[in-house]
């Protein structure tokens, strides 16, 4: 099963009907078709098919994030960067909580997506009525390859990507391995917790390699203090 609604190269979606590549990202999508959603995705279609023009690389539409249960809008890869766009349209400003959003999608795909742990991560924030502004593209202070939010209007968008492939290097993503490799997050100690709570078992809330190991200690150590308040509650 795919990750995403819809994906081709760039080239091919350039010159795809509009009309058919919204039709394959409404058979994929699994919930309840909102006139706002189809809306939003015609005007992406219509915002990437002017912004991509000169990119070669791959596209993909709602590419899913497991751990978080949500969809990245539009995601790129080109050459070496991944780029995660997320789009509010109609929408004039740049709300902080849509900052936060793009950037847990790019941070999430760095430290869980095993063919993504190498690669250069861009998260942009496109508003559809946004005014022209002085976009910042910098890297994170920790130096792990993911930009720091870049937020741009749809007129800005080309500017934004041809700035970040500077960073690029010589390798281009192998989109085939990409695209097969294993998604596998890990919990946070308070989400392990949260589960074991509800009576999960710590076999299903982590990893079987070795780099789980002081997850799953942890874990039974939360787990026995659990079972131990329990019992002093009855």
């Amino acid at each position: 099963m795919n990750r995403e609604y819809y994906s081709s190269t760039i080239q091919n979606f350039i010159t795809s009907n509009p009309d058919n590549i919204l039709a394959e990202i409404v058979r994929n999508n699994e919930f309840p078709l909102e006139p706002s959603q189809k809306d939003a995705w015609i005007e992406e279609i219509q915002i990437l098919k002017k912004s991509l023009v000169s990119q070669v690389g791959k596209i993909y539409f709602e590419y899913s994030i497991p751990r978080m249960g949500k969809r990245i809008d539009v995601l790129l890869l080109i050459r070496s960067i991944i780029y995660i766009l997320e789009f509010k349209i109609g929408e004039k400003n740049f709300p902080q909580h849509a900052i936060d959003q793009v950037w847990d999608y790019a941070l999430d795909l760095k430290n869980f997506h095993e063919q993504s742990h190498h690669a250069v991560v861009a998260p942009i924030l496109i508003s559809s009525n946004a005014k022209n502004i002085l976009t910042e593209i910098s890297l994170t202070r920790s130096h792990d390859d993911v930009f720091n939010p870049i937020k741009c209007n749809p007129i800005q968008l080309t500017d934004v990507i041809n700035s970040v492939a500077l960073f690029s290097d010589n390798i281009s993503i192998d989109y085939g391995k990409w695209e097969e490799s294993r998604y596998h997050p890990t919990p946070t100690i308070i989400e392990a917790a949260m589960a074991l709570y509800n009576g999960h078992d710590v076999k299903e809330i982590s990893r079987s390699d070795a780099n789980a190991k002081n997850l799953s200690d942890t874990a039974n150590a939360i787990s026995k203090l659990i079972i131990h308040s329990k019992s002093r509650t009855r």
